[in-house]
């Protein structure tokens, strides 16, 4: 038993060498004369390779499980071709192609030998006219669609796939048979050229073979010309046949497969399936049919029984859908008995909605398209990883969905479902910016970069060099949408910081200093609560990195207030290094603005609490001088690194800064207990009324 196995699986590993020699005696074939018994059995071989083909595309549920086929389709061209030749040979040289051939001849010719020519002929012609062209435009057109819609579904993909619907496995299976779908579709576009050339190569031999066969049967042979033009005409039409007919089977395999949809079922299933799903149109028929059969001139008995056939099927499939139809309402009842329970669940599911997302025009998709160079998704990963080391938040993964309603080459970012930003790309060009602010001109599109709202220019990627030499910024697309994200991510990183993030960093925090954690949560503070605190700083883009700082200052000043603006202040205070780092020159100063006493006292005077926290209750007249004011003096202060502050005393920091965040929002506002003893206060300018 096992020499027997052993010897099979030997004989399928080495069908590839028996394939190989095939392919080459084909090649041989062409050469090297062949006996007439060898030929008929070739010639059968040939009938017998085409039906195996065309019973296969029949079965098959999805054109990769066929994916040879191209390749099968020039093999098996060349192999009639070469029996032609074959053929050919022996008729001219012998007057004998075998018996499979002067079978065929003798049977379809029936002594008519110009019913024979125009049988082949019209086998040539539906071959060549009809199922090849369409089969090969058909492929073309798939070809063609497979390739315009691979970027949509590696979105679909990669949205499967950063939703955990489907994993790294199965994602690269997906994508590479994408790929092959659109190469198999390219592939038959080629190869249905290849039955075109033979069906012209057919009748050039068929010409060749009578009028030569009747110049040598005459001349050489002796023959007379009536003798010689029977003989070689049926071997000649046998001979056609006998290559057309595979060829015809080959041509509707390939027509079956190229035009076969999307489906789980074979072709027959399918097949049946759709043509009796509607037995009212086999009821119409029947009915069409018997009415036909009574009129006068044309034949009772066809029409009868064809309508009576209608009828009976029309009636039997009626009774099934009818069974089929309780049997479905059976089942719906009892799902919805079964989901009566989950509602609530189901619910929660349809109006839940991503802590960030980005849609996408269309023309933006190459941007995600790894197969298309695309790096936005590692990119936005980076993003991710940056702002947990920038600002110590946790961002939740950022979904990209395409969306067909925006613009071509639009985007937006939503933050809960609502659009927070937005812009547009040219993804074929670059953009460039005047950082040097020379004034310097450039030939292109001119446009506002998104991010910061500078003016900039979008220009051809071979103008990047010039670009460069003038003293421009020169960003590829998916940098502007990177750094627009970053950014955006950076000014609303209180709205991403939830409970169940602030959860995710408390409890990887209780790993390493559980004694602040334990101290504080839940006895002093809650969950809630530090949340609250942590969105103030985040609000003003003071980083959260330092949580052992942050949390020590909470749990030893919430024992005496449970003022969250308040708490908010004293971790400021214990981050102040960190706060004022990013403002200190190389002479370790901090440039500032400061308010004059009366500015002070007028706000001081004037502040009233609420549960959003303080905010100076002024009237619109002193609060539009105040804000002209420290317009004013901004203009006339050089700041490094452009990061205007303003310093005030620690009692109305909070209320300056709700009063000039709506004009000012990126002003920074300090505190004179936030700036440590050791760097040096250099006022600049001074806020009055």
């Amino acid at each position: 038993m096992s020499n027997g196995n052993e010897r099979g699986f030997k004989l399928k590993n080495n069908l590839d060498v028996i394939v190989a020699f095939g392919v080459m005696f084909i090649v041989l074939m062409i050469i090297i004369p062949l006996p007439t018994g060898m030929l008929d059995i070739l010639i059968v071989v040939n009938i017998t390779i085409a039906t195996i083909i065309i019973l296969i595309t029949m079965f098959t549920t999805e054109v990769l499980q066929l994916s040879v086929f191209p390749t099968l389709l020039l093999i098996t061209t060349l192999f009639r071709l070469g029996l032609n030749i074959s053929s050919t040979r022996l008729i001219l040289s012998q007057a004998n192609a075998g018996d499979v051939i002067n079978a065929f001849g003798s049977f379809v010719v029936g002594g008519n030998y110009l019913v024979g020519i125009i049988i082949f002929l019209i086998i040539i012609v539906i071959q060549f006219i009809v199922i090849t062209n369409g089969a090969g435009r058909v492929a073309e057109v798939a070809a063609r669609f497979a390739l315009d819609a691979m970027p949509g579904k590696q979105m679909s993909i990669d949205a499967d796939l950063n939703a955990g619907l489907i994993d790294d496995t199965e994602a690269k299976n997906r994508r590479r048979k994408i790929q092959q779908e659109a190469d198999f579709y390219g592939s038959m576009d080629g190869a249905s050229k290849f039955v075109k050339g033979d069906a012209i190569a057919s009748i050039v031999i068929v010409l060749i073979n009578i009028i030569a066969g009747i110049v040598i049967g005459a001349v050489q042979l002796g023959m007379p010309i009536a003798e010689a033009a029977q003989t070689y005409v049926r071997l000649t039409i046998g001979d056609g046949l006998v290559s057309q007919i595979p060829a015809l089977l080959i041509s509707i395999a390939t027509g079956i497969l190229v035009t076969r949809s999307g489906n789980d079922e074979d072709f027959g299933k399918q097949l049946v399936g759709q043509l009796t799903s509607f037995p009212k149109v086999l009821g119409i028929a029947a009915a069409i049919l018997l009415f036909l059969s009574f009129i006068p001139g044309l034949p009772f008995f066809p029409f009868f029984i064809l309508a009576v056939a209608c009828g009976i099927c029309a009636y039997m499939l009626y009774r099934e859908e009818k069974a089929q139809m309780i049997i479905q309402e059976e089942n719906i009842n009892m799902e919805l008995t079964e989901q009566e329970n989950k509602e609530p669940e189901n619910v929660m599911n349809l109006i839940s909605v991503e802590p960030m997302e980005i849609e996408i025009g269309y023309g933006l998709i190459p941007l995600a398209d790894e197969a298309s160079g695309g790096d936005l998704l590692q990119r936005i990963a980076s993003v991710r990883r940056q702002c947990a080391i920038e600002m110590g938040i946790v961002v939740q993964p950022i979904r990209i969905r395409d969306n067909l309603q925006l613009k071509t080459n639009e985007y937006v970012v939503k933050i809960r479902g609502t659009v927070v930003a937005k812009g547009e790309l040219m993804p074929s060009m670059l953009l460039s910016m005047d950082s040097s602010g020379e004034g310097e001109e450039i030939q292109g599109i001119r446009t506002i970069e998104p991010t910061f709202g500078l003016p900039a220019v979008w220009i051809n990627k071979d103008q990047r060099e010039d670009a460069e030499i003038k003293g421009f910024t020169v960003v590829d697309p998916t940098t502007v949408m990177v750094t627009h994200l970053t950014e955006t991510i950076k000014s609303h990183s209180y709205e991403l910081l939830g409970r169940q993030e602030v959860k995710t960093i408390i409890d990887s925090m209780k790993e390493r200093y559980s004694a602040v954690v334990e101290e504080l949560i839940p006895d002093l503070m809650t969950i809630g609560e530090v949340q609250k605190v942590l969105q103030n700083l985040l609000k003003e883009k003071v980083p959260i990195k330092d949580m052992v700082t942050i949390l020590e200052s909470l749990a030893d000043n919430s024992r005496n207030s449970k003022d969250l603006e308040l708490l908010t202040e004293y971790v400021r205070i214990a981050l102040g290094r960190s706060i004022c780092n990013p403002l200190i020159d190389e002479n370790n100063r901090i440039v500032v603005a400061t308010f004059a006493p009366e500015v002070e006292n007028v706000i001081a005077n004037n502040i009233q609490k609420s549960m959003q926290g303080s905010f100076p209750a002024v009237d619109p007249d002193t609060t539009s001088r105040i804000l002209d004011s420290i317009k004013n003096v901004l203009n006339t202060i050089y700041f490094p690194e452009n990061q205007p502050a303003i310093l005030v005393s620690p009692k109305i920091r909070p209320a300056v800064r709700k009063l000039i965040e709506m004009v000012f929002p990126n002003i920074t506002v300090l505190s004179l207990n936030e700036v440590p003893n050791e760097i040096e206060i250099k006022t600049e300018g001074v806020v009055s009324l």
